[in-house]
């Protein structure tokens, strides 16, 4: 670019998030919607954090890595809810660019986190259904650390590299963003450089990142599927697999729902369905984690009754 057209650009200060601004007359309703699920999602993740850290009963690998998720989806949460829930109380779909760099590192952080930490919890499951024998020898302390380490630091050195790399970029003359957080794809689009190279290569980081953990969790599930079929009875075959249900429901939400927004055309016609799908992976899912994981569960309930 030369110096006279870099003169005439105005560079952006600020993004404008038009999130669900397109359907005014339900502001207040969404409003309440979302302040329900953010209040939900706290409280059912503060609830399961308590439960694990003060019952000795659930000092297990299982619920370490649940009370890893726990606090990933309170961060979750509370990184695009808040913004969500001002933009819709009182209108102001600003952001400004620092804080649309800050949102998006963490969002990109914890989804890279929650990949790599579902599988560390396929492997758990695993080794639980197919080594029962060898399973808190092999499950120890030091392992589960070092894979809930693992996974948080994989996350934020993807996250830090691509966010790192979107700041370099040239952001001029156009300011909105049509979606209700900071994505990749969206905020990219604002940008008057060059994206062809940083688009293949978050492409790739972004295969890697969820390809790969997706791969080695359904290949765990299907060695623990082959193993549940040959016990010999319908009851200890429904007993092994009850303990892995919840986790596989989990997953095949997470990823569905992920695939498919990142997948889909980024279509004008498909904008609605982007953000719907975008609402129940970022909003709904660490809402019925809880539920799903924790308070289904016969420990669990134990323990809250205690």
């Amino acid at each position: 670019m030369s110096d006279t057209e870099k003169q005439n650009q105005t560079y952006v200060t600020e993004f404008i998030l038009l999130g669900f601004g397109d359907l005014p007359e339900l502001q207040v309703p969404l409003f309440l919607l979302f302040l329900v699920i953010y209040m939900v999602t706290m409280i059912g993740n503060i609830l399961v954090l308590v439960l694990v850290v003060a019952n000795q009963h659930l000092h297990t690998a299982m619920y370490f890595f649940l009370s890893n998720l726990s606090c990933l989806e309170m961060c979750y949460s509370s990184t695009i809810l808040p913004k969500l829930l001002a933009s819709s109380l009182t209108g102001d779909r600003g952001i400004s660019y620092s804080s649309c760099m800050t949102q998006f590192f963490i969002f990109a952080f914890l989804v890279g986190v929650e990949c790599f930490l579902l599988a560390v919890m396929s492997y758990d499951r695993y080794l639980a259904v197919c080594k029962p024998l060898h399973y808190v020898t092999l499950m120890n302390r030091k392992l589960c650390i070092t894979l809930a380490t693992g996974a948080w630091v994989s996350g934020f050195i993807i996250s830090f590299v691509i966010t790192m790399w979107m700041s370099q970029m040239v952001y001029c003359n156009r300011n909105e963003i049509d979606h209700f957080f900071c994505d990749f794809t969206p905020v990219i689009k604002c940008s008057c450089s060059d994206t062809f190279l940083i688009e293949a290569v978050t492409s790739l980081m972004s295969a890697t990142c969820t390809m790969l953990p997706f791969l080695f969790t359904v290949a765990s599930y299907i060695l623990i599927i082959i193993n549940i079929l040959r016990i010999p009875s319908v009851t200890g075959r429904k007993k092994t697999f009850s303990t892995c249900y919840s986790h596989l429901f989990v997953v095949t939400i997470f990823y569905t729902t992920l695939i498919l927004v990142y997948t889909l055309p980024k279509t004008y016609n498909l904008t609605a369905v982007n953000k719907l799908f975008s609402v129940l992976y970022t909003v709904v899912t660490p809402t019925v984690n809880p539920v799903i994981y924790a308070l289904r569960n016969k420990e669990v309930r134990k323990a809250l009754r205690k």
